[in-house]
């Protein structure tokens, strides 16, 4: 194995100076593209829309074939994933880290390849409803990667992290102000070995932050304090005044890093956004007002009170995502800047101009027929309806009829029709899928109302035979390239 290892370093390191050349012309804003969806996007078109709006930093959550086929032979700055249910193994075995760094890495970095510039290990492995589980895996894990990268030749390029959520901070209930920031007590000491780690291999801290959650379930939080547009009266630490808890949060962290000793480690936002349904507050009015708050904000220079600078921010998320679990809530599956489909959901300047720029769309999209599920007005009997209702809910995604959600407003019967047309979707349509015991019917006059959209799904057989097309070709060539390499 060592001696394949030489190998391969001694003909990678041929490439690496061309590989080196690639530069980011990045505007200092990524994305999150999450894939838990029911009927994904061709991967090639999502990356041709990514170009088109020159987004030119993406953050995955996790290292998948088809989306990286897409991915190679463009600059986009790419952090590749590693989930939580892989820590626990990786940590106790190196060589799991090692397997792990040659299949997702090594094969990609050539030219023609990715620009891979991060690897998270992890994803918010602290988070306090997880009660300890990756605790005391995260660390020797986030080791093994690193020892791999280095192995390979590859230490110094790509950099490892671990994204956190911001609970793993705090300031206590005495003294509310950014200044008295420190980490969470039964997590502060393996935080800190884990910055010690990062701050001794150059690497960044990452933290996702949601100003959204501060208002979500809390109706005494100042609405205006969630943006950075308020008029709401600022708080005061010391000689700083904080107009809207995105800072104070961040800052929050800075003080907490600077009392463990690292004021000047690098500070990556992994997550900030806002979502558009599935709550009270959630729409698009509201998130575009946030994100083009934010892209101001962060692309300005003037940083936050206690560290001035561009923010390093990826924005969460992408597109929608039908099939995230709502344990946190229904918004969870509506983060996107676009929709389900690609198509943007307001007009958002990247450049943080605040300029009314159109996102270009992702293009050439198939959709499967224009019909649609709802319920059948003939039928008189409906003592069926809820249970029929319940179980279309529960195997679909009827997370816009919830309270203060864009369906909110609708009849009992519009409700059961969105609820019937949501699994009728997702089932692709299929004429059995569209019964409930004699209730529903197709239609193909679209029943959507005005703000409540029912949807069409994207064509799955197209969407999955772009993927195994890309996914072949990946195999191929990952082939012939290491063929090559080890002869």
């Amino acid at each position: 194995m060592e001696q394949e290892k030489a190998l391969c370093v001694r003909y990678l390191a041929a490439f690496l100076l061309v590989f080196f050349t690639m530069a980011s012309c990045g505007s200092g804003v990524g994305v999150n593209w999450g894939t838990m969806a029911t009927h994904k996007l061709p991967p090639n078109k999502v990356v041709k829309m990514l170009q088109e709006n020159r987004i030119d930093k993406l953050k995955l959550f996790d290292a998948e074939e088809w989306i990286m086929a897409a991915l190679m032979g463009t600059d986009i700055e790419v952090m590749l994933a590693i989930p939580n249910n892989m820590l626990e193994e990786m940590s106790r075995n190196p060589q799991v880290a090692d397997s792990w760094v040659y299949e997702n890495v090594t094969g990609y970095m050539y030219p023609g390849g990715l620009n891979i510039k991060y690897i998270a290990v992890g994803n918010e492995p602290f988070l306090k409803e997880y009660n300890g589980a990756y605790l005391q895996s995260t660390l020797p894990a986030l080791k093994n990667i690193q020892t791999a990268l280095n192995s390979w030749g590859f230490g110094s390029q790509i950099k490892v992290t671990v994204p956190f959520n911001a609970d793993v901070y705090y300031s206590p209930d005495s003294n509310q102000v950014p200044s008295a920031g420190d980490f969470r007590p039964e997590v502060r000491d393996q935080t800190i070995e884990i910055v010690q780690f990062l701050y001794a291999n150059n690497a960044p801290f990452t933290v996702n932050i949601y100003p959204f959650l501060s208002l979500y379930g809390n109706d005494h939080f100042p609405f205006d304090f969630a943006f950075f547009d308020g008029s709401n009266r600022p708080l005061i630490d010391g000689n700083s005044a904080y107009t809207n808890v995105f800072d104070a949060n961040l800052d929050t962290l800075l003080w907490a890093l600077e009392k463990s000793g690292y004021p000047d480690i690098e500070v990556i936002v992994g997550e900030v956004g806002w979502p558009t349904d599935g709550d009270k507050n959630a729409n698009v009015q509201n998130a575009k007002r946030f994100n083009m708050g934010l892209l101001k904000h962060a692309l300005s220079g003037n940083g936050t009170p206690k560290r001035k600078g561009i923010i390093d921010i990826y924005l969460f998320s992408l597109v929608d995502e039908n099939a995230k679990s709502i344990a946190p809530g229904n918004f969870e599956r509506h983060w996107g800047i676009f929709e389900f489909d690609g198509k943007p959901k307001y007009e958002l300047d990247l450049r943080g101009l605040e300029e009314n720029n159109g996102l270009v769309p992702v293009e050439g999209i198939r959709y499967m027929e224009k019909q649609w599920c709802i319920l059948d007005s003939n039928v008189k009997d409906l003592h069926n309806l809820a249970e029929s209702i319940d179980y279309a809910c529960s195997k679909s995604d009827c997370t816009a009829l919830g309270y203060g959600s864009s369906c909110n407003s609708l009849s009992l019967q519009g409700n059961a029709s969105y609820a019937f047309n949501m699994y009728y979707q997702v089932n692709n349509q299929k004429d059995w899928d569209c019964d409930f015991s004699g209730l529903a019917t197709v239609t193909d006059e679209d029943p959507s109302e005005k703000g409540c959209q029912f949807p069409i799904m994207i064509s799955y057989g197209s969407s999955l035979l772009q993927q195994e097309r890309l996914t072949n070709i990946l195999k191929k060539a990952l082939g012939i390239y290491i063929f090559v390499i080890l002869l």
